[in-house]
């Protein structure tokens, strides 16, 4: 069972996340590719923070870690004063499901399955039936998805696709949400919504950590965090 004080003290939490000596090595037929070479970084609850950096320099990988969607090769990430290492994979999945929302840049939406199923899914392990109903009417009204919630995502644009996968994201009103590139290939209009809901988020409390070009996004930030060749530049 995850641990019952984490759970409840982790909203109250004044250092919510803790990274110290992240280091992150995948094996490839040329060999071994270091892509976090140590990362220390610490993220207050209620923080916007927004990672840049070119391509490559290990970005979304250190999201996906954060996001308790990976484990780093070494190095100790604390979560809500807690070591993750220390989690079982249930305790890992429980706290994930419970408490973190993850924006993936391709969507990641489940193509067999409608915009509401896309967004129970998650929640089918956490809620019960009715619970998860009204969550998830919810959701499709935040991003304003009414109109789309029993098509599937092909049948649906890239923005409303984005759209559709932040629902998912926010549905358990998560206490940390990771975005990768959320506005990065929408157009305008589509990009001042999803824009909007990110700072109705924030202004709620919720503490968002953002992987983004998007100049427009970066403004809303209360910090920006640059990544080049596996390593924070600046801070």
């Amino acid at each position: 069972m995850v641990n019952r004080r984490f759970r409840t003290s982790l909203p109250n939490m004044e250092q919510l996340v803790s990274l110290r000596g992240i280091r992150k090595t995948f094996s490839a037929y040329s060999g071994q590719t270091e892509v976090l070479r140590g990362i220390d970084l610490d993220i207050d609850a209620g923080e916007w923070l927004s990672i840049i950096g070119p391509s490559g320099a290990g970005k979304t990988t250190l999201l996906k870690i954060m996001g308790l969607l990976d484990e780093p090769t070494s190095g100790v990430y604390r979560l809500g004063g807690t070591e993750v290492g220390q989690w079982s994979m249930v305790e890992r999945q429980l706290v994930r499901l419970r408490s973190i929302g993850f924006v993936f840049q391709d969507y990641s939406l489940i193509p067999d399955l409608s915009v509401s199923e896309n967004i129970e899914l998650p929640l089918t392990f956490t809620s019960k039936r009715l619970s998860r109903k009204r969550l998830v009417r919810e959701a499709v009204l935040r991003v304003g998805l009414e109109q789309r919630e029993g098509y599937r995502p092909g049948q649906l644009s890239g923005g409303q696709q984005q759209r559709a996968a932040l629902a998912r994201a926010i549905a358990n009103n998560p206490t940390i949400l990771f975005a990768d590139e959320p506005t990065g290939s929408l157009d305008n209009s589509t990009s001042e919504h999803v824009m909007g809901i990110l700072r109705g988020l924030h202004d709620a409390g919720t503490t968002i950590c953002t992987v983004t070009h998007d100049e427009k996004l970066l403004s809303y930030a209360s910090r920006v965090l640059e990544i080049r060749d596996g390593l924070v530049a600046t801070q």
